[in-house]
């Protein structure tokens, strides 16, 4: 998270009909008691969520919809280590607490349990803000809620207390229970300009035209273009990459399957990987065009369907029958 500007609102890039929402309800005076923040991962949602934190909290700022960015709650605002050490805005997300902090014996593994919103929101909610101004719950990856901590949320998020403000982050919001988006005021974050994803990659030293190729693909998603840039993950990326294009070259689907199997192991880092096959075969399709290849159409349309692929796996497709129909309609192609 920048410090460019003093106000986190104004930080939020290419994003003007949220903003400009966020920023009426608070020259109103009239911030809603439960947001949705719905929209890709990486395209400025938590960032916005942060400055809307800042702003309710902010000591000096007297009507106006931006925080001072200056003052001892504004700064306490920003987080580190994933969480802000101002007492009047919390963070909840799967897996940020030790188990002990919770209430737990086991970690967070696959959602964000019943017991963090107990520890973190039910024995607080019925508390006035430490500080005066008011009390914000950010939840990270809100589509990570268990049913049973969404339903104990329920009550709060209709009544809260005065001056509580709880903004949810989603990029999968029709996976959220539907008693929770009816609580919830909805405010859409939509894909980044490629411009902006490549000028955001161009201000963290990545070479032009790489941050030009990896905005491309990036399918809007700062997140998702800082990935295929990250020169820690490359290793493992460029094996897949590897092992699928010998996979097109095999002569049976032995080598596809098994990076369809390995591909279940590595859910995670997965949709990176599919991109970073579709740079390769981006390259290829070019490389062939300009030298007049007929196999320039066959990589374009590789190409189509890797980065279809990825968007399966990102709307939580298995991974393993997303790659292994991936190869056959590549090989097919």
């Amino acid at each position: 998270m920048t410090s460019s500007s003093p106000s986190l609102l104004l930080q939020v890039k290419a994003q003007p009909t949220a903003i400009a929402t966020l920023e009426r309800a608070l020259a109103n005076g009239r911030v809603h008691h439960a947001y949705l923040f719905d929209g890709p991962d990486g395209v400025g949602k938590e960032l916005a969520a942060f400055g809307l934190a800042q702003a309710l909290v902010c000591e000096r700022r007297e009507g106006g919809p931006h925080a001072c960015g200056e003052c001892s709650a504004c700064k306490r605002v920003i987080p580190k280590s994933g969480k802000p050490v101002h007492p009047d805005v919390m963070v909840l997300e799967r897996g940020l607490y030790e188990p002990a902090q919770i209430g737990r014996r086991t970690p967070e593994a696959t959602e964000l349990s019943i017991d963090q919103v107990r520890t973190l929101v039910l024995a607080r909610a019925a508390f006035p803000p430490h500080e005066g101004r008011a009390k914000v719950f950010i939840i990270r990856r809100a589509d990570e809620l268990s049913i049973a901590a969404a339903n104990a949320l329920l009550k709060t998020l209709e009544e809260p207390g005065r001056g509580t403000h709880f903004i949810l982050l989603c990029s999968k919001p029709d996976t959220l229970l539907p008693t929770i988006r009816s609580r919830t005021l909805r405010v859409r974050f939509a894909p980044l300009p490629d411009g902006v994803v490549a000028e955001l990659l161009a201000a963290r030293n990545v070479d032009a035209e790489e941050a030009r190729t990896m905005a491309s693909l990036a399918n809007g998603s700062m997140a998702t273009a800082l990935a295929l840039a990250d020169p820690d993950e490359n290793g493992k990326r460029q094996r897949f990459v590897e092992k699928a294009l010998a996979a097109l070259d095999s002569p049976d689907m032995g080598i596809a399957l098994e990076l369809a199997e390995e591909a279940k192991k590595n859910k995670d880092s997965l949709e990176v990987a599919l991109f970073a096959l579709a740079v390769r075969l981006a390259e290829r399709a070019r490389t062939t065009a300009a030298n007049g290849d007929r196999q320039a159409d066959v990589a374009a349309a590789r190409y189509a369907l890797a980065l279809q692929a990825a968007r399966d796996v990102d709307a939580n497709a298995s991974a393993q029958l997303a790659v292994e129909s991936m190869m056959v309609r590549m090989r097919s192609v």
